[in-house]
This record gives structure tokens, sequence and C-alpha cells, in this order.
């Protein structure tokens, strides 16, 4: 392992012990719908809408036969509702058709429901089942492992790629809530903490930039 990656992943687990999703949901299909209501979109206010939305809508059954125009009002508060409730109503359309009405467990399937990416998939499959097959890719995790060196690449695919050949297995669910922890609070998009940060001494961007 990169001995950077080794010093980077011990000192965020220090500064964030109690990084993990932000996302509630009880079910799979919970955190499906909430994962993709969460592009482009706070955790807040997913949580938000989804605090009502997860009682009338208890299934994968309940998802595929909801009426578009009444569930894009729904969620419309988390933005982009034309799309998203479309691709909700869809997969769920598809893991009723063919998957039994279960969301699928492994990354091949679940990638063919709409609105899917590798970033849902990684998540929901690591959260709902315990299956680790990548790393979830966000905004977070996409700008702070650019600027720590991590990666060069700017799309999410490649970016997960060479994120996986340095950080070991066993760390790939943690390490986007540890990256997604130091967003948050410190490594902002715009003038971010650097005096605050815990991996200042690592960072190439925080010795480039105004200190």
């Amino acid at each position: 392992m990169n001995n950077n990656v080794e010093v980077i992943i011990k000192r965020l687990k220090k500064a964030f012990p109690k990084a993990r999703i932000a996302l509630k949901y009880e079910r799979p299909i919970d955190l499906l719908v909430a994962t993709i209501l969460s592009a482009q979109c706070t955790d807040q206010r997913v949580n938000f809408v989804t605090k009502e939305l997860f009682k009338k809508y208890r299934s994968a059954e309940d998802y595929a036969n909801a009426d578009l125009k009444e569930f894009e009002n729904e969620i419309r508060s988390c933005g982009f509702y034309h799309n998203k409730a479309r691709n909700i109503i869809n997969s769920a359309k598809i893991i009723v058709r063919d998957f039994g009405g279960k969301v699928p467990g492994n990354m091949n399937d679940i990638l063919t429901l709409p609105g899917v990416a590798r970033k849902t998939a990684n998540i929901v499959l690591g959260n709902a089942y315990g299956i680790v097959e990548g790393i979830a890719v966000d905004t977070h995790v996409l700008r702070i492992s650019a600027r720590l060196g991590l990666t060069k690449q700017s799309d999410p695919v490649k970016i997960e790629q060479d994120l996986m050949k340095i950080v070991p297995g066993k760390e790939w669910l943690h390490f986007s809530y540890l990256l997604q922890s130091l967003g948050r609070t410190v490594c902002f998009a715009r003038n971010p903490n650097h005096r605050a940060c815990v991996l200042l001494d690592l960072c190439p961007f925080a010795r480039v930039s105004e200190i």
C-alpha cells in the first residue's frame, strides 16, 4: 500500500471516528432511492424528503406502481426531479420484472438499472448487502483524491480504478466516507480551510495554494 494512503486513512479515522453513510434507510430499496435522489443534492435534503416518502413507498412494487407526476411532486425539492422520478420508477419496474422485487446484490445486475452508475452501485451494495466491489466516487472523493495527488484522472470510473490500486480492499467502503467527512468540514470546493486539515503536510494542493 502507498505509504501516504496508509497515513491518510489513519489520520482521517482519528479525525472522523464516526464517518459513515449519511443517508437514512431501512431496506435496500430505500437506499437505492435515496442514493439516486442524492445526485447534486445534499444528504440532509434527501433525508428530509425520504422521511415521508419511505412511509408511503415500502417496496419495489410500490415505486413501480407510482404515478409519475405525483411522484415528481413528492421528490421535487431534491432537484432534477423529472429524471430522478423516471429512473426510480423504471428501476423499480425492472427490479419487479427481472429480480423478484429485490434490489440486485451484484454489480453486473444493479448496473442495468436506470440512473445507476458505479457510485450508486457501490453505495447500495456496500451498505445494504455488505458486498464491496469498489470505491464510491462522489464529488468529495473526486475533488480530494485529486488534491492529495492520489489520481490525475477526472473521470469517476478512472479515479475509482486508481484508488482501488492503492487503497486496501478492507478500507474501500469506509474510505469514501472519510473523504466525504473531510470535504464537508474542511476541504471545501472553494476556500478550503488548509490550516484545519490533518493532511496539510501530505497535500500537494495545499502547498501550491495560499495558506
